[in-house]
């Protein structure tokens, strides 16, 4: 089986990479177990201060496999989701993502679980749930948390693409920055969080993200019984289908 997310260590900073081309790293079966691997590898590392999460092409993530959706159960998938975001979340690390392309609906849970992101200008995200008769469920655990309400309201009821900018605006994203300015910059805040110690990001990140921790474990559980729900809905059976029909 081909490995679909990538693990390297370069001094304090782990990269995690989403190599999956063929479904634009949907968040399949084997992706998320790969990738809920590599994230217990980084936090098992006392080396490791920093991880880095991004992908090998432009496409950072187009959110669930709707192919692996329309013909199973959700179940195992939505709380896999819930527990990718929450091990970000709880890490003692610092997690910085980079987005140079699209991302879409589940993809930017992950996005937002992230302490820092930083996102190329050209980058586009939407939460495409509602245009399938899902909702942004599971990852309104995060996003919302990140969004003001405002941006919140209209990305999720309207499902329509944003770019980098507005992401920064909204408070989905840190900063964006021309595309080819988005290396350097990725680089650069890395090598800045890395020059902290060990204790002081792990403190910090319990401080910070206290609140949103706690979102986790009070809601996880009924949003993802509310997205596999969704999911298993003849409604949004019917709309996955006539979406993957439109991309054959």
């Amino acid at each position: 089986m081909t490995e679909l997310v990538h693990y390297a260590v370069d001094g304090a900073v782990a990269t995690v990479t989403l190599d999956s081309p063929h479904n634009r790293n949907a968040l399949s079966r084997q992706l998320v177990t790969e990738l809920a691997a590599r994230l217990a590898e980084a936090e098992a590392d006392a080396a490791v201060l920093v991880v880095l999460l991004r992908s090998s092409g432009r496409v950072f993530c187009s959110g669930a496999d709707l192919s692996e959706a329309s013909s199973g159960g959700m179940e195992e998938g939505t709380r896999a989701i819930v527990a990718l975001q929450r091990a970000i979340v709880a890490s003692a690390k610092a997690y910085v993502v980079e987005v140079a392309g699209p991302v879409r609906a589940g993809g930017i849970g992950l996005v937002a679980a992230a302490d820092v992101a930083v996102v190329s200008e050209e980058a586009t995200f939407a939460l495409t749930e509602v245009k399938l008769g899902l909702a942004a469920a599971i990852i309104s655990l995060t996003v919302h948390h990140r969004m003001t309400p405002r941006a919140a309201a209209l990305a999720t009821l309207g499902g329509e693409v944003f770019g980098g900018a507005e992401a920064a605006a909204g408070g989905l994203v840190t900063k964006a920055v021309p595309g080819d300015a988005l290396a350097d910059e990725v680089a650069a805040v890395c090598a800045s969080l890395a020059t902290g110690a060990a204790q002081g990001i792990r403190e910090s990140k319990r401080v910070l993200n206290r609140d949103l921790l706690a979102r986790i474990d009070a809601h996880g559980e009924e949003l993802a019984e509310l997205s596999t729900r969704l999911f298993a809905s003849e409604e949004a059976r019917e709309a996955m289908t006539a979406f993957l029909s439109r991309k054959r």
